[in-house]
């Protein structure tokens, strides 16, 4: 039989001891791994959190992407999804910031080439100051549009506000016309 010395035995019982502090230190009870991966009974393929992304187009910054989490997703239909929520900025041709997108939930479809965004979505047009709130949009990649088919209400800069049954904008969110307008005009404007 193998027996330690009493030096050897405090030895391993410190290396044992400093193992377990170890793990104990590292633990961080935010980040449960299984939770953060795991998202309507499914598992991602990968995963980023605090992710910030810079898209550009000929050398010239065209949409900066910031969300807390991403989640990619392979198989016949491939997409990504931001179940944290999202803000999207454009920049015009000039890389000067021309409107942001946000958004409590946003599903990026691979396939189609489109992207939605759900959930107090609010669309500010940076340049112009008129900001949309509604519930969905979808972005058309393949056609370089945005659009809605519920609900909007805009918000001008000068204060006037529009309900719509919905939009129809560039990819910018430049030009956009809201569908079927009915308002009110601010009356101190009156």
């Amino acid at each position: 039989m193998y027996r330690l010395n009493p030096q050897q035995n405090i030895k391993s019982t410190l290396c044992i001891l400093l193992l377990g502090v170890l793990f104990v230190a590292c633990k961080d009870d935010k980040f449960n791994q299984n939770e953060l991966m795991r998202y309507n009974g499914k598992i991602p393929d990968e995963s980023a959190t605090n992710l910030d992304l810079n898209l550009s187009e000929a050398g010239k910054l065209s949409f900066e992407i910031h969300t807390p989490l991403l989640n990619k997703y392979g198989g016949d239909n491939p997409y990504m999804d931001c179940p944290e929520g999202i803000e999207i900025i454009s920049y015009d041709n000039d890389g000067t910031p021309e409107a942001r997108l946000t958004a409590d939930y946003a599903i990026n479809e691979e396939r189609n080439m489109r992207m939605e965004a759900r959930r107090n979505v609010v669309i500010t047009n940076l340049k112009q100051g008129d900001t949309l709130k509604t519930k969905k949009i979808i972005w058309d990649k393949r056609n370089k549009r945005i659009y809605s088919n519920v609900r909007v209400i805009q918000i001008r800069a000068d204060g006037t506000v529009n309900i719509g049954d919905g939009f129809d904008a560039d990819e910018r969110f430049a030009k956009y016309t809201v569908r079927n307008p009915r308002g009110q005009v601010v009356a101190d404007k009156l």
